[in-house]
């Protein structure tokens, strides 16, 4: 942290992971996971196959070039690491990933099951001579059951788990409307967060035992556990919780949250309409009151909590009538400066450059040396006081650092290294 509370990235913070070696053997689906490992300190080493890796492809592009160097995507989810090249199809190759697995304390991979132990690499294979390393095999659905092999993308996954149930529209708003899927590989970032917690709780394990694990992570099964209250819901009550605009799925007809404002801008009141008390709801109706908008809601009887409860579509309403007739940047900084947890609902556009996120020193500045240019990345989801976080580095160039690993860590001479280029072993 700098002395303005800003967190500083860079090579020279000190993370808490720091000291960890991680293989990663990771294409879209478990990427975010070594991320989140190299940006808080764990020595990260990408291995792709000769001429890079899949995710390289996906756009957008840097200047709209297509180009395995310049895919946005892949810079964003692989900054941090350094990476090599390795043919793992290749004895030489297998057998220079073993000498790498024996200093390593965790290996990423999402290769499709039973992959690795084909290639006389699998976990039991490369414990024996690592026994405290814990490895990780983040796939679809698992290592066992009658889905290992099914092909899978992300929609398959939102379907399967049960986030699109729970995402849509009221039939008012749209009648007939399909359950929607939320873009951004959704299904790949929640498996990547249960990939991670279960790294980071062996590690703990590792720590007090100094035993290694097997974690056998499946997208399926996070995508499952991460539909909020739906399954809880369904098994508690059977009630099958329905899909609403802007909203938590509920089984009731709930509240709306998002509401528009004269602008044209939207602000989210989550559920203030259903979760307010009597004190409450008299400091929000002596505000509305300023503008003549309150209607009744300073009547006595709003100081019942079931007269409360009871009128919370009431109370909604009036609050509706109020956002359309203020500005929405009045409306969410008047609501935080009254203790609402109020926040205005921004474009990719207004959130570049925000005053609340250039404060608390979300947005980093990362150089790219090859381009002789910085750009701005996302920085942490938090600020972690006792935790440096910090992008050491922009993704790695293919093969980036195939000398100074295999040359430098392993012992290879240069001229070794040539001829395994020409082999197409890295």
């Amino acid at each position: 942290m700098s002395t303005d509370g800003r967190q500083q990235p860079g090579p020279g913070a000190s993370g808490p992971l720091s000291g960890l070696r991680v293989l990663e053997l990771a294409d879209e689906k478990g990427q975010f996971c070594g991320k989140l490992m190299a940006d808080l300190g764990a020595d990260l080493i990408k291995i792709e196959p000769p001429g890079g890796q899949s995710t390289r492809t996906v756009g957008p592009f840097f200047n709209d070039i297509p180009h395995p160097e310049r895919s946005l995507s892949f810079w964003h989810y692989n900054t941090s690491k350094r990476g090599i090249t390795l043919n793992l199809e290749t004895a030489d190759g297998r057998a220079l990933f073993r000498r790498l697995a024996d200093g390593a304390d965790v290996i990423l991979e999402t290769n499709r099951p039973g992959y690795m132990a084909s290639l006389g690499l699998a976990y039991t294979d490369l414990s024996e001579s690592n026994p405290g390393l814990i490895m990780c095999s983040l796939t679809p659905f698992g290592q066992t059951g009658p889905w290992r092999d099914y092909l899978t993308c992300d929609l398959v996954h939102l379907a399967g788990g049960g986030q699109m149930a729970s995402s849509g529209y009221d039939p008012e708003d749209v009648p007939d409307m399909p359950p929607i899927a939320p873009g951004g590989g959704n299904a790949w970032h929640i498996g990547c967060h249960y990939a991670y917690m279960g790294i980071l709780a062996a590690l703990c394990y590792r720590d007090m035992s100094g035993e290694g694990q097997y974690i056998d992570a499946s997208i399926h099964e996070a995508c499952a556990l991460t539909t909020e209250g739906a399954i809880a819901i369904y098994l508690s009550t059977g009630e099958v919780v329905r899909r609403h605009t802007g909203r938590h799925a509920s089984p009731d007809n709930s509240v709306k949250i998002q509401l528009a404002t004269q602008d044209g801008g939207w602000v989210n009141v989550t559920r203030s309409g259903s979760a307010l008390n009597p004190v409450r709801l008299r400091r929000l109706a002596e505000w509305m009151d300023e503008y003549g908008l309150a209607q009744d809601l300073l009547d006595e009887k709003y100081q019942t909590l079931s007269v409360v409860q009871e009128n919370a579509q009431h109370t909604t309403d009036v609050l509706a009538n109020f956002f359309a007739n203020m500005p929405q940047e009045e409306l969410w900084t008047g609501g935080q400066e009254r203790d609402f947890p109020w926040g205005a609902i921004r474009t990719i556009d207004e959130i570049i450059g925000n005053p609340h996120l250039e404060d608390r020193g979300f947005f980093v500045e990362v150089e790219h040396p090859e381009l002789g240019q910085s750009f701005i990345y996302p920085g942490a989801a938090a600020i972690y006081n006792a935790s440096p976080w910090g992008i050491s580095r922009r993704a790695p160039l293919i093969g980036e650092h195939n000398e100074e690993i295999l040359c430098g860590e392993l012992g290879l001479a240069r001229e070794e290294l040539g001829m395994l280029a020409e082999s197409g072993v890295i």
